[in-house]
């Protein structure tokens, strides 16, 4: 039986040995990386690691000539060795509603729904739609969907019927599976009308044969005769049992689709050799597994970080996994703490925009919880400032556990660049260091010259990795042509970065949210750091805007911690202490809230078509955590600027 990937990092793993296996990829990464993928079982080993190159026409290779299962791998060899250990706790966002799956069940429901699917029809190579809050079934579907070879797309639960029509369409899925009705906090999401609108919407180019329905509420929704089928009536007609499909590592394992500059979605195309490798790997590494950990990565399943650290990483590793349907402080402040406290979770993964969400709850609200399972904490979606990072290590993690600060993409699959726990001495704020195997370099924005040592630039890779996306689902063009012609023959992040002298990144941004102001280039990241110093603030987003002089002017958008006790002149003095007095906002608006997506992402775009006064092709609200915040901003600059 291979090593779980739990070995070393459970083991023990220590500084010294961390900067081993850094210099050991570097210097031979075609060993190290075997050494790695040998971890998990094999059909057909693989003999070769990458045959990746990032010239020409541009190939992401990772161990093809080897072939697996990535269910079978999440599953079945832990099945033969941990039946009982508990891989799966459930926990509804009503304190009654809860379940928890051992291995043997798991596996039991997963092979139960993939004969379903066979049953229906799906094929090695189809894609299957998965429409479904943090619900047990969406872990099941993504799991039987490996299974059988059929290539998963999870689509994030707030998208209107016409941003699901696209999805569906592009993809080509022969099945979707929905809810009827989806729980957030005391609102209803109508998930079954909404994606029988989708459907429609799609007309002749939709391939949708049947529609599954998950019963989340059991809401009466309309049931369309011979295509729509309860999920609970067909997986108690199926055997516990089901024969995994064997795949080539190159096989696509998902799709999942990401924004594009365009504005047309990009369906990334992640493999099954090589992701599965770097998930365990990175999952094992970065949190320090252990093998009674309780895992909980907050992240919705409709995004890259819940596929890699929600479902597939720790599955790989053997782990037990948290997932939690509701919201961090519904129906009360403090809610997500009780869950660490109730279950006894010793990973907490989560976004930056939770941490300054609950901070503004008060001390006192983490504080009168105990919290006294947790050993490593997380974060994971943009940059974390020095502030919340403080406030993050001090009263969630008692000053005790370290943070694992995260940087990396849903086109990398997995963390590339952080600071791996009791590994790496962390930097509040930074990046910190890439993994072992990532070839981060920074390049000049003009005459893509590498800048060595200390320094700043756009922010690439030299070499791929084996979680790194394989392509752009049926445009490989598009794919050469979004990541490899800024800095050819180097993978471009999008991300500008700053360098020190020891190695530690900072993210400073997209390159579209560099400012020039007067010819002095200014990382909105840059001024949101130092916004953040004010005590009084809980979060804010600095965008450019066109200006007649200056080329481009600064527009600060400020969340208060209190609501009317806050002045923005603060802002500028703030801005001109920790950047300097040319750095300093043209405007300045105090905010309710920010355009948010589900998974906490600030949607900067929209903030610059709103402070700019482009209401034009704002695109499809309906992704956002709360849609109505638009207008309220629309109002409001428009209010200020007459």
């Amino acid at each position: 039986m291979p090593e779980a990937f739990e070995a070393p990092a459970g083991a023990g793993l220590t500084a010294g040995h961390y900067e081993d296996m850094v210099q050991k990829a570097q210097q031979d990464p075609e060993t190290f990386w075997l050494d790695q993928a040998r971890k998990l079982d094999w059909h057909v080993p693989p003999q070769q690691a990458s045959r990746s190159d990032f010239h020409h026409d541009v190939r992401v290779d990772w161990f093809s000539d080897g072939r697996l299962n990535v269910s079978e791998n999440c599953l079945d060899r832990h099945v033969r060795t941990q039946p009982d250990k508990i891989a799966l706790i459930w926990q509804g966002q009503d304190e009654d509603n809860k379940d928890s799956l051992t291995y043997r069940d798991l596996h039991a429901r997963v092979c139960r729904l993939a004969n379903v699917l066979r049953r229906l029809g799906v094929k090695k190579g189809d894609c299957v739609a998965i429409h479904l809050p943090m619900v047990v079934e969406g872990v099941v579907a993504m799991l039987a969907c490996a299974r059988i070879g059929a290539i998963h797309v999870v689509l994030f639960g707030g998208f209107s019927a016409e941003g699901l029509a696209e999805r569906l369409s592009d993809s080509g899925a022969v099945v979707v599976l929905t809810a009827d009705v989806a729980r957030r906090g005391d609102k209803r999401i109508p998930s079954k009308v909404t994606m029988d609108e989708a459907i429609e919407f799609c007309g002749a180019e939709s391939r949708v044969r049947t529609v599954l329905v998950v019963s989340v509420t059991g809401a009466d929704v309309p049931m369309q005769q011979g295509r729509d089928l309860f999920y609970t009536d067909e997986v108690a007609q199926e055997v516990p049992d089901c024969l995994p499909e064997s795949m080539n590592a190159q096989d696509p394992l998902f799709l999942l689709y990401t924004s594009g500059s365009t504005g047309r979605p990009k369906g990334l195309v992640h493999g099954s050799g090589g992701y599965l490798v770097w998930a365990a790997f990175t999952h094992a590494i970065v949190f320090d597994h252990k093998p009674d950990d309780i895992f909980w990565c907050t992240a919705d399943t409709s995004w890259i970080t819940g596929h890699t650290y929600v479902v597939y990483g720790p599955l790989a590793n053997g782990g037990t996994i948290m997932v939690y349907e509701g919201l961090p402080s519904w129906p009360a402040p403090g809610r997500w703490w009780d869950v660490i406290d109730q279950y006894g979770v010793t990973v907490f993964y989560s976004s930056p925009t939770v941490v300054r969400g609950v901070m503004r709850e008060g001390n006192e609200v983490v504080r009168s919880r105990s919290l006294a399972s947790l050993r490593v904490i997380g974060t994971v979606g943009e940059p974390i400032g020095p502030e919340a990072w403080q406030w993050f290590y001090k009263e969630v993690g008692k000053s005790r556990c370290p943070v694992a600060d995260t940087w990396w993409q849903t086109e990398t699959g997995g963390i590339m660049i952080t600071a791996a726990a009791n590994l790496v001495t962390p930097r509040p704020g930074s990046a910190c260091l890439p993994l072992p195997g990532v070839e981060a370099a920074l390049l000049e924005t003009q005459g893509h010259t590498v800048v060595e040592g200390a320094g700043e630039g756009l922010l690439c890779m030299a070499g791929s990795w084996p979680g790194q996306a394989l392509s752009i689902w049926k445009d490989h063009d598009r794919y050469r042509q979004t990541y490899f012609t800024t800095c050819p023959g180097y993978y471009f992040t999008g991300d500008g970065a700053r360098r020190e002298a020891d190695g530690y990144y900072w993210i400073t941004g997209r390159v579209d949210d560099v400012v020039n102001v007067s010819g002095h280039r200014i990382g909105t990241a840059e001024i949101e750091d130092a916004v953040a110093l004010d005590p009084q603030v809980a979060e804010s987003a600095a965008v450019g805007v066109p200006h007649d002089l200056k080329g481009q002017a600064l527009v600060v958008f400020a969340v208060p911690k209190k609501a009317g006790v806050f002045h923005p002149d603060a802002i500028n003095r703030a801005v001109e202490v920790g950047v300097g007095r040319y750095a300093v906002p043209e405007k300045i608006y105090v905010v309710r809230d920010l355009p948010k997506t589900r998974s906490g992402k600030i949607v900067r775009r929209l903030l610059r078509k709103i402070a700019s006064h482009d209401l034009e092709g704002l695109g499809d609200l309906s992704t956002l955590a709360d849609p109505d915040i638009v207008a309220e901003l629309i109002a409001q600059v428009k209010e200020q600027n007459t």
